[in-house]
């Protein structure tokens, strides 16, 4: 029987995803050690290296490093500065995560920013719904509410980089992305990889009003 992961469509049953949204985090993964350990795995993984490549480096046991990245074990300064020396970073750097304040931001009806986007020029309005600067996540978002009025011209050729997610509000749109058009109404969406040409094509009913919210990376 083939496996039901190398097919494209979607698959019958509830998809499974790797994180579970309603588990309460432990408060050891809150606390120092954890954060310690988090930023050394990073550290390691962003110079590529394996647990035991650092092992090799620094002297310290692979039982010891696993120890330190899963939180169980509260290293000593001189281990924390042998680590240091490995990643050519300063000792700061591991308590980076631990420091981090978590960003929240709450934009009451009305109080959301217009802003000036490459939209704007075709008559597209761009309410910004709010933004996080540099974080954790290593992911910038921006969301937005778009309106288009019988003011706004068709424009099918935005392209930037990240991914964008479309969730239709009101009236309706075809919606070009690559050589596909899409008709966009209320309660529908639209999920793609924002490189490729996409935008308003034709202005089906107006207005129209949809959500976008635009994921890429940091820097």
């Amino acid at each position: 029987m083939d496996d039901p992961t190398d097919s494209p469509s979607l698959p019958r049953g509830k998809p499974a995803f790797s994180q579970d949204p309603h588990r309460v985090r432990e408060l050891a993964e809150r606390n120092l050690e954890a954060a310690i350990g988090r930023e050394v795995r990073n550290l390691r993984r962003q110079q590529g290296m394996t647990v035991a490549d650092l092992a090799g480096i620094t002297g310290l046991s692979i039982g010891m490093l696993s120890k330190i990245e899963n939180g169980n074990t509260s290293p000593s300064l001189t281990t924390l500065q042998v680590l240091s020396h490995a990643f050519s970073v300063p000792v700061t750097a591991f308590f980076k995560s631990y420091e981090e304040k978590r960003e929240a931001q709450h934009v009451e009806a009305g109080e959301h920013i217009e802003i000036e986007r490459r939209g704007t020029r075709a008559g597209h309005q761009y309410h910004l719904l709010g933004h996080i600067g540099s974080n954790s996540s290593g992911v910038m978002v921006e969301p937005y509410i778009i309106t288009l009025t019988s003011e706004s011209d068709t424009f099918p050729a935005f392209q930037h980089e990240g991914l964008e997610l479309l969730y239709m509000l009101e009236g309706v749109v075809d919606y070009r992305h690559g050589d596909k058009v899409y008709t966009l109404r209320p309660g529908d969406s639209l999920f793609f990889d924002a490189d490729a040409p996409h935008g308003p094509e034709i202005l089906v009913q107006l207005p129209a009003r949809y959500l976008s919210v635009i994921a890429y990376p940091q820097g």
